[in-house]
């Protein structure tokens, strides 16, 4: 796709910077662009046509020691760039230096073309079409008959670039009003209980809350259940986002995309509404990418996730009943229980933590990707203890129907468990001594659950 598909980034960023003058919005957006840009000259031209960040990938990547094996994929990245495995990242050669020489140079060529064109700062050359020409001293048959002055017309307007700042609004936050009912937990860590009702225009509730903690405290935060806030409604996106200890939201209701990102100890719960007319275990309460990056805390969902559940999950612990395509996906700590269904291509590039899913169909093998993985139907003692803990808490704290059925038949639903363990993290638990997710088992709820049985009696068939 590198050299055969696409177009070249200097007719997009044209026609973009073209039409945003024509309408009127050029000083509210920031243009960049990106594609194969390599030097100073390359930033001068994407200034010129209207640019005002100047994006080097592959550039940047070849600097640090990338060879372009076209193996990003597949963990085998010879030079240790793209891989998760010790020995091939003992390879890599890069050194930040060599991105800051780099990076010089573009801008020393960049400084003496704009000495050449009479410009003394960027801001000056974003837009500035005119300066530009097309060449004519050109031989290839092809390129002889490229016209260029749709490329080169003058945008209009008589704003050139971003002048504008967008107001987002900061003050009017949900947080604001927490952090404020909240000011006594944060200062003297005295308990507090708090409610709230949510809409989809909350985001990332909790994240400035969260900065205040950390802020004093540091990556400690506060002990367990400090700061207690029951909410209700539809949370717009990142509900709970970097989330610090001592935290814990409970949602009674659903929650956009990225629920969790970045979570960093603090506690989510997602609760569907008693007066709800459907399943959870068939709805979707929560959006994609929820726990993007998450390093700590744990999430329980009554009901499905969206794709992606747990991509670039570091250390959370986490129990849903559901989720879509590309679970555990790059997951490299952690632990996630699925009560539920899974879609395809589950623990693709996972190369750290446990998953368990619930199979009772033995549906799951086709779904799962097991190039980095293996399943396993046996359960180990500290497997079973961690899935009986974070099923007992996942009932304690949603009502999980789901979850209080499976403590109910408790032996037998264990056989209908699949683990899901990278086969490289196995490895590196049993023969080199690291540490193993499944020894630390989550804090149990004050609440015991209360179940009619844990035993199953088999039945006659």
């Amino acid at each position: 796709s590198i050299k055969s598909a696409g177009l070249p980034w200097e007719l997009g960023l044209a026609e973009a910077n073209q039409m945003l003058c024509a309408t009127g919005l050029r000083d509210r957006i920031r243009v960049s662009t990106d594609g194969g840009m390599k030097t100073g000259r390359d930033v001068a031209v994407a200034a010129l046509l209207g640019a005002e960040e100047y994006i080097f990938g592959t550039a940047s990547l070849v600097t640090g020691g990338c060879v372009m094996a076209r193996q990003c994929h597949k963990n085998t990245c010879p030079v240790g760039v793209a891989t998760q495995r010790e020995d091939l990242r003992k390879r890599f050669p890069g050194e930040p230096e060599h991105v800051i020489n780099y990076m010089t140079f573009i801008a020393q060529e960049l400084r003496e073309l704009m000495a050449e064109l009479g410009f003394e700062t960027v801001d000056e050359m974003i837009g500035q079409v005119g300066v530009l020409e097309q060449r004519t001293d050109v031989d290839h048959p092809k390129a002889r008959n490229v016209d260029l002055s749709e490329v080169l017309a003058d945008p209009g307007g008589d704003v050139r670039r971003k002048i504008r700042e967008q107001d987002h609004e900061l003050e009017d936050q949900l947080d604001r009003d927490l952090i404020e009912a909240a000011a006594d937990a944060i200062e003297k860590q005295d308990p507090v209980s708090l409610e709230t009702d949510v809409t989809n225009v909350d985001r990332t509730v909790g994240a400035m809350l969260s900065n205040r903690i950390t802020d004093r405290y540091g990556e400690p935060g506060l002990p367990e259940d400090t700061i207690t806030i029951d909410a209700e409604g539809t949370a717009g996106q990142s509900f709970g986002a970097f989330l610090a200890s001592g935290v814990s939201m409970h949602l009674d209701g659903s929650a956009n995309d990225y629920v969790g990102k970045g979570l960093s100890g603090g506690k989510l719960t997602i609760r569907t509404p008693e007066t709800a007319g459907y399943d959870p275990t068939e709805n979707v309460s929560i959006g994609n990418v929820a726990l993007y990056g998450a390093t700590d805390g744990q999430l329980y969902v009554n009901g499905v996730a969206g794709e992606r559940f747990a991509v670039r999950n570091s250390g959370a612990k986490a129990v849903v009943e559901g989720v879509g395509d590309h679970g555990c996906e790059y997951m490299t700590g952690g632990v996630v229980a699925v009560l539920g269904e899974t879609g395809k291509n589950f623990a693709a590039g996972m190369s750290g933590g446990v998953a368990y899913v619930y199979d009772p169909d033995d549906e799951f093998a086709a779904k799962a990707n097991t190039g980095m993985v293996s399943l396993h139907d046996d359960l180990e003692e500290k497997d079973e203890q961690m899935l009986r803990r974070l099923v007992e808490n996942h009932v304690a704290y949603t009502g999980s129907e789901r979850g209080r059925s499976l403590l109910e038949n408790w032996e037998r639903a264990l056989e209908s468990f699949v683990k899901i363990m990278p086969e490289a993290y196995y490895e590196a638990i049993t023969e080199q001594g690291s540490d193993d997710v499944r020894n630390e088992l989550p804090g149990a709820p004050e609440a015991a659950v209360e179940v009619e049985s844990a035993n199953f009696a088999a039945s006659d068939d």
